[in-house]
């Protein structure tokens, strides 16, 4: 009986594979330097040799993040940085030309995640994103166009449903936690994050008071850069006003202690915010996890549920990845929206 391949006689034979890949190409551009030699001049040849120097891929990455971080896209942007940290430990290497990635090396990286636990949806993220860096490389002529993707899984599975529905939503909000300040404190930016179609935690961390002005809540989304303007109803001022004495200088909800806040900071804060979230869970008789996030998929599932079109659901939560949508969305007047967020806060309320 055959014994299992090791996980270093794997990497014996990918490495092996590599190097005759490599070695046939080495092999394939000195004939196609003689033979174009031949007709061209030397100051030719130096720009042919210039033009097919490598460009090395994490250099390459580092670049797309920056652009992201310029455009105000820092949620994307640390996506990016986490999935580059990943296939660079994969790599075992500064970095890697990036005509050197095949799909033998992408099918080994797959498998590289999946033995360390990786999640199916975790690892098709990974690849989406480089999949995209390495496109961005085709469309600047930096590489010829190939695909090394076409052999791993990059689709989403179906996840435990995280969305509950109004008759929940309505218990959650009837809880009397008056004699639990942080528990209370959780419930009600719960509840205000769904009012304000799923908002991100992160974005109602920034928010300030100057973001509030005649009669609607302006802002921009953190992840995408995308701006956003929510009516604002009554609700959402019950629970601003709330909380109104024990905000940070300037800032409309009492998230964070001082201005600015760290990266780490906010996580931590929301961290506390779904333990608490996690009692609440428990006294409306939930059994499965109530996070912040939660708020936002619960949003569009009721709104779903109401026979919202898609288009006004999409633009209600700021997606900005759908082209199709996108282009709909284009002569989308925000009254629709704004009538949809009501019409669910009405029936809540």
């Amino acid at each position: 009986m055959l014994s299992p391949i090791t996980m270093s006689e794997e990497r014996l034979l990918y490495l092996e594979q590599r190097v005759t890949t490599q070695m046939d190409r080495f092999e394939g551009l000195l004939q196609r330097m003689e033979c174009i030699s031949k007709t061209m001049q030397v100051g030719q040849c130096e720009f042919l040799t210039t033009a097919n120097s490598e460009v090395n891929f994490f250099d390459f990455m580092c670049r797309v993040i920056d652009e992201l971080k310029r455009s105000c896209r820092m949620g994307t942007a640390e996506s990016y940085q986490s999935a580059m940290a990943s296939f660079k430990q994969f790599i075992g290497l500064p970095d890697i030309a990036i005509d050197h990635i095949d799909d033998v090396m992408i099918k080994q990286y797959e498998q590289y995640l999946f033995r360390r636990g990786v999640a199916k949806n975790t690892s098709s993220f990974y690849m989406r994103i480089l999949r995209a860096v390495y496109n961005r490389a085709i469309e600047k002529k930096l590489i010829t166009s190939s695909n090394p993707f076409k052999h791993v899984y990059t689709g989403v599975e179906r996840t435990v449903k995280r969305a509950i529905d109004l008759e929940t939503i309505k218990r959650i909000k009837q809880l009397d936690l008056s004699d639990n300040y942080l528990c209370e404190l959780a419930r009600d930016m719960f509840l205000l994050s769904f009012y304000l179609r799923g908002m991100s935690y992160v974005d109602m961390v920034h928010l300030k008071k100057t973001n509030l002005s005649k009669g609607y809540l302006s802002y921009r989304r953190r992840k995408t850069g995308q701006e956003m303007h929510i009516k604002w109803e009554k609700p959402m001022q019950e629970l601003v006003k709330k909380y109104k004495h024990q905000c940070c200088r300037g800032y409309l909800l009492p998230l964070m202690r001082q201005p600015n806040p760290s990266r780490s900071r906010y996580k931590y804060g929301l961290t506390r915010i779904n333990r608490q979230l996690h009692y609440v869970a428990q006294m409306v008789g939930m059994t499965s996890p109530l996070t912040l996030y939660v708020a936002r998929h619960s949003w569009a599932s009721i709104a779903k549920q109401k026979q919202i079109p898609l288009s006004v659901i999409s633009e209600g939560m700021g997606h900005d990845n759908e082209t199709t949508t996108r282009i709909y969305l284009k002569t989308l007047d925000k009254s629709v929206v704004d009538n949809a967020n009501n019409q669910i806060l009405k029936e809540l309320c």
